[in-house]
């Protein structure tokens, strides 16, 4: 079934956030107004593309996500986006043309560290070029690359892009982890607490060898 156009921008926003929001919020981070989204929202759950998992709180389903062309994850395929890349294919940061930062990521957990490491300015010029998206599709992630294209039309900078980056690609990091039982003590800490600080706030509402 094909979807409208602002059924699919409703679908993105919410693929963006991946937790379960509330209307008003979807509507915020869509750039729509409420009422329509609301009926939207409504429409999509009766498609099965959208769910609510408790009284006024929607969150976009496995299918919704196959509708925006995102195949459903399988252990094996999970397994094989938190392998451990070879050098040669691991992302390199830069600042900028010419200016590599001398900082690598090996794989999807040592990205999620790396982060905080670089510069924001890395970050802009990384996600501007689209090397995040080239990345995440070489570890045969479909998910976030599509997250990346999404968060790309953002436009957000400096420590605001580092938040919303940590956020979604942390968040992916640990579905596929959970899913894999390939989850550490320490990231399982910071993930219950920044799960816990997630609900608490509900409650009260570069290619991998890229050469710069």
């Amino acid at each position: 079934m094909s979807l409208s156009p602002i059924k699919q921008e409703i679908l993105e926003s919410m693929l963006l956030n991946d937790k379960p929001y509330k209307a008003m919020e979807i509507a915020k981070e869509a750039k729509k107004e409420f009422q329509p989204v609301m009926m939207h929202l409504l429409g999509l759950t009766r498609m099965g593309y959208v769910t609510s998992p408790e009284k006024g709180l929607y969150v976009i389903t496995a299918h919704g996500k196959k509708a925006l062309g995102i195949p459903e994850i399988t252990k094996e395929r999970a397994n094989s986006i938190l392998a451990y890349a070879p050098h040669e294919k691991s992302f390199n940061f830069y600042k900028s043309v010419g200016n590599p930062l001398s900082i690598h990521a090996h794989n999807l957990r040592d990205f999620t560290t790396k982060i905080d490491r670089v510069d924001p300015l890395s970050l802009e010029f990384h996600l501007k070029r689209g090397d995040f998206e080239a990345w995440f599709k070489m570890l045969g992630d479909e998910e976030l690359t599509k997250k990346m294209a999404l968060l790309k039309k953002q436009g957000l900078i400096g420590e605001e892009l580092r938040e919303e980056l940590n956020d979604i690609v942390g968040r992916r990091y640990h579905e596929l982890a959970e899913l894999t039982g390939q989850v550490f003590p320490e990231d399982q800490q910071e993930h219950n607490h920044s799960h816990s600080e997630n609900n608490k706030n509900v409650d009260h509402s570069v290619n991998s060898h890229t050469h710069a």
